[in-house]
């Protein structure tokens, strides 16, 4: 085998055919995620592979070339992304891990991998993360029978509340889910994310069939949503957002319990819930209450220093800021804050 790492175009059909082909990929590894990426953050993308005798994919991962303005350039597998392992088979991690530390050594480049990988002197993981996933079946009740009793109460009130839930994959629905997303951020004193990203995000992927956003009303008012990504057997929820206000009427349970159906009735094997923060135990507990599996989110970089988040006063002040400012203060550092926090 060949074993020197080769740059592809993440489009190359070498590349889709390998992914598509692999059981563990996901809509992260998806060329069209990668794609969203780069158009809306102005970022290089490539796929990192190693080539079999045949001069097929045999192991790889999507990469982006990040510039920070005093941290040089890294290779991040994938920014803004909660889980790209490497898509490998046991017997070439190892070999695509010494190619690629040759290849950081060789560039003098941090490499970054939102996944695990093997540790030794020259590669060090951390975690200050969990991720959520819930094995699906070919109906809903045996899922549905994981429930704790809270989550099955909840869904029952939202149901006797009239809470209507609605599947869309259009700009509309996608305005409908923004404006509760900004409304959610401002809420948790965090950056809102550009408008322009799901913009980009409605073309490559939710008019494409990879992905959907569920939208829950009440009566005719707007009260929660979610975006859910959909590929390869895998459901994956990224974004969510609500209304505190109607937060009595549990549309939020009856968001999860729709895509679960629908995944369900569709063939899907897992719901991903994405990462959660290790001192969030209420998100936490949220998504245990589904029957989710808990485990660690690890992450691997090659070169470089661990980063470090940003903490104390600073953290609070920008919370206070986003909080009692107002809703185009969140969007306006959203700009700057996810162009340079990849």
């Amino acid at each position: 085998m060949n074993r020197e790492l080769r740059q592809l175009e993440p489009t190359s059909p070498l590349w889709s055919t390998f992914v598509a082909s692999h059981p563990s990929a996901t809509a992260f590894h998806h060329p069209a995620w990668t794609g969203l990426l780069a158009e809306c953050y102005g970022y290089r993308s490539f796929a990192l592979v190693l080539l079999d005798d045949a001069g097929q994919v045999a192991a790889g991962v999507p990469v982006l070339e990040v510039g920070r303005p005093f941290g040089g350039r890294r290779w991040i597998s994938l920014p803004f992304t909660d889980y790209c392992p490497l898509l490998a088979s046991d017997d070439l991690t190892e070999t695509f891990l010494d190619c690629l530390i040759n290849e950081m050594n060789s560039k003098r480049l941090v490499f970054e991998l939102r996944g695990d990988l093997p540790t030794n002197d020259k590669v060090w993981v951390h975690s200050d993360a969990v991720r959520h996933s819930l094995t699906l079946s070919s109906g809903p009740d045996p899922v549905a029978a994981q429930f704790t009793t809270m989550h099955r109460r909840n869904i029952r009130r939202g149901e006797r509340a009239g809470v209507r839930i609605e599947m869309g994959h259009s700009v509309a629905a996608v305005d409908v889910f923004y404006r509760l997303h900004v409304l959610t951020r401002k809420r948790l004193g965090a950056p809102v994310q550009p408008y322009r990203f799901f913009r980009v995000l409605t073309d490559l992927l939710l008019e494409r069939g990879l992905g959907f956003v569920l939208l829950a009303h009440l009566g005719e008012t707007p009260v929660a949503a979610a975006i859910f990504l959909t590929w390869n057997g895998v459901l994956i929820y990224k974004y969510g957002a609500s209304d505190m206000n109607f937060w009595e009427c549990r549309p939020n349970n009856l968001l999860f319990w729709a895509a679960i159906k629908w995944a369900c009735e569709n063939g899907y094997h897992t719901l991903d819930f994405g990462r959660t923060d290790l001192g969030n135990q209420g998100l936490r507990d949220f998504k245990r209450g589904w029957g989710a599996r808990e485990e660690p989110l690890v992450y691997s970089v090659i070169g470089g220093h661990e980063p470090q988040a940003v903490r104390g006063t600073t953290a609070r002040a920008l919370r206070a800021l986003i909080r009692y400012s107002p809703s185009w203060v969140c969007r306006a550092i959203g700009e700057l804050f996810y162009r340079y926090a990849a």
